[in-house]
């Protein structure tokens, strides 16, 4: 039997079986939309919703990002250590630094240069001395060419010199930029904006969401809130810390991570073309496509664009809003998975419930990996708890929004 065809056999026994967090697996039967055999559908919480269970160095914020349990279930299931594990669509960078941390090699690749600028510094994390002294050593405090008035609604104007100069400092490194500028780069990334006083800005919305400045505007006004004061240097050193919290007592583990990322392979390219990338060495893909017009990435990274140099409202990210154009494009997209994939790999493509769940995008999944000459699996669909942010839209779980990972497995047919 080939090996893809044995892990199969193993995973369907252990879901049929699977009782890990108290309820049992429901299994339905899912009928193939480009016609062939009905394969399994199950049903049941296969990943535990507590978010702090993973490792702290996937906690940066960014939008529609799951949790780093669902690539880690595959991960430990259809992979061995030394395989390769990728993800076209990487976000954040959950599936390459979660993959990563197990022993496989990371590869990833997305279209917004934002994601590799998030996630290169975590596969190599410098020792935090070497951090605090290059901040130290950072004149933050002078006129900055770069300051903006209208980004005084958001930072008190000696924060705001700070946040620019260090932006003048990055942007003059160009391509010289070293680990420590990388990580300390990545950072502050991720502390522009957000609603407390780890963040260099005033109230706003949750970090993974910058807001427009007339927003912003009307958001103190309604508070009656001005800029406070911030430390850019101690706020940085504060979420390094936090960043690398997992690895106070497991020093092995952080070598582990060193050593299966300095093998990565990220890349700034689209899902639709091939990428830069040998074909046929990927034993696993874990990953999730932008969804039907549910988000803004060029709106909500926009000031992140800013300070990295970058207009984001150029990058060419997919949005699209009629169902049958998404389709397609996850159809190029998987055709092209399919070649990086080895003989024996898998593909594991998440989405969730778009338009109050009126919308089965599994369905879709299916129609456009059988048309790329894919082999469905099976279907997963993990029920979970509603997330912060949905909460604090008012989404209540299983009602509205994106409520469950709803996975298709696909094989890589011979």
């Amino acid at each position: 039997m080939p090996q893809s065809e044995s892990s199969i056999s193993v995973l369907l026994e252990e879901l049929r079986h699977f009782d890990a967090f108290g309820s049992g697996s429901v299994e339905e039967r899912e009928v193939l939309p480009e016609g062939g055999a009905a394969i399994p559908r199950f049903v049941n919480e296969f990943w535990t919703s507590r978010q702090r269970q993973a490792n702290s160095l996937h906690e940066l914020s960014y939008r529609a990002c799951f949790k780093p349990q669902l690539p880690r279930f595959f991960i430990d299931r259809l992979t061995n250590a030394g395989d390769i594990v990728y993800d076209p669509f990487m976000g954040r960078g959950t599936t390459p630094l979660e993959a990563a941390l197990c022993g496989r090699i990371p590869w990833g690749a997305d279209i917004n240069p934002l994601s590799a600028i998030m996630l290169a510094p975590r596969l190599c994390p410098p020792p935090l001395d070497a951090v605090e002294e290059r901040l130290a050593s950072l004149d933050l405090e002078s006129p900055a060419h770069s300051e903006s008035e209208e980004l005084l609604t958001f930072f008190h104007p000696a924060t705001l010199r700070a946040i620019c100069r260090l932006r003048e400092y990055l942007l003059g490194k160009g391509d010289a930029v070293d680990a420590v500028d990388a990580w300390i780069r990545m950072v502050a990334l991720n502390r522009l904006t957000g609603h407390s006083s780890g963040f260099f800005s005033v109230y706003t919305l949750p970090p993974n969401q910058a807001t427009s400045v007339k927003a912003q505007q009307r958001i103190n006004s309604k508070r009656g809130q001005v800029p406070p004061l911030r430390d850019v240097r101690s706020i940085i050193m504060r979420k390094s810390r936090t960043l690398l919290s997992s690895f106070k007592d497991s020093a092995d583990t952080l070598e582990l991570l060193r050593e299966s990322g300095s093998k990565a392979r990220l890349v700034s390219a689209g899902a639709e073309g091939l990428p830069p990338l040998p074909a046929g060495k990927v034993k696993l893909v874990v990953t999730s496509p932008p969804f039907l017009d549910v988000v803004d990435y060029a709106g909500d990274n926009w000031m992140r664009g800013w300070f990295c140099g970058m207009d984001t409202a150029k990058v060419p990210i997919t949005m699209l809003r009629k169902q049958e154009q998404w389709e397609a494009f996850v159809e190029r997209s998987l055709g092209v998975m399919k070649e990086l994939l080895s003989e024996s790999g898998h593909i594991a493509f998440e989405v969730g419930e778009v338009r109050k769940g009126s919308v089965p995008l599994e369905k879709s999944v299916l129609a456009a990996g059988q048309r790329a000459g894919l082999r469905p699996e099976l279907v997963l669909i993990n029920s979970q708890d509603f997330t912060k942010t949905a909460n604090c839209w008012g989404v209540s779980n299983n009602s509205g929004g994106t409520n469950t990972n709803r996975i298709v497995l696909f094989s890589k047919k011979g």
